[in-house]
């Protein structure tokens, strides 16, 4: 992909944003949906060609790639206003190389008590005492191979980062979805399924619906997940061509 080409997907993206939000009922109408561009395995340069073109939020599935990128000298200089989402399994081991990540914006794959306490932990070690946003990750499909807690650990999870927490703020729920789910046969189980999380999750709080967010949605399917009230999308390849494997 070149950089022309990644600003005209990024249009196209947008655009289709715009047209999904319009068809949401209107008691969905006041939330504007974000995009985040996942720019995983992608270089610099397309980063920033985004960037110039108006993109202000990013994510990355691996640590270190995050950590890199987000002290690159260019991307600093270059794109001051930039936010960073970190939407990969955060491994034990690597949760102190947070600390090192330059405008970090949310950690969107909390999934354990335990998680949640290392990654306060390890953040409170940042010499700009900020508070970090989290979401909880929610295995919607019950899928052995994804990461995520089951629905009803969801409430519990949330109390303790609400409770034990002090460097952690909930914004929201995330979910993966079913690769390829056939919409013939009605709107994705998997985005139902994390609305009513959300619910039963804000009545548990006695919060406003509104105050957590819903992260669901990407290349193949965001434009659904947006009618059914995501305000958080994930696009990677739709804007920056496929990725190359890890090395």
């Amino acid at each position: 992909m070149t950089a022309e080409s990644v600003v005209s997907s990024l249009k196209c993206i947008l655009e289709r944003i715009v047209v999904a939000s319009s068809k949401r009922p209107m008691d969905l109408q006041n939330v504007i949906p974000r995009l985040v561009a996942v720019s995983k395995t992608k270089p610099k340069e397309l980063v920033i060609a985004a960037y110039n073109s108006g993109q202000r939020h990013f994510g990355e599935n691996y640590i270190q790639e995050l950590v890199d990128k987000s002290n690159d000298a260019e991307i600093l200089e270059k794109c001051k206003e930039i936010q960073w989402h970190f939407i990969g399994h955060l491994q034990s081991n690597k949760i102190n190389k947070l600390a090192a990540v330059k405008n970090l914006f949310v950690i969107e794959t909390i999934d354990s008590e335990k998680l949640a306490t290392l990654i306060n932990n390890a953040w409170s070690k940042k010499q700009e005492k900020e508070i970090l946003n989290c979401m909880i990750q929610v295995n919607t499909s019950g899928e052995e191979g994804k990461s995520g807690v089951k629905c009803n650990e969801v409430t519990g999870l949330a109390t303790h980062i609400i409770k034990n927490c002090s460097n952690l703020k909930l914004i929201g729920l995330m979910t993966i979805g079913e690769f390829g789910y056939d919409y013939s046969k009605g709107p994705n189980p998997d985005f139902v399924l994390l609305v009513e999380c959300r619910e039963k999750l804000c009545q548990s709080l006695d919060v406003p619906r509104d105050s957590l967010e819903l992260s669901m949605g990407m290349s193949d399917d965001f434009e659904y997940a947006i009618e059914m009230g995501s305000s958080n999308v994930r696009v990677g390849s739709s804007i920056f061509g496929m990725r190359e494997k890890k090395q």
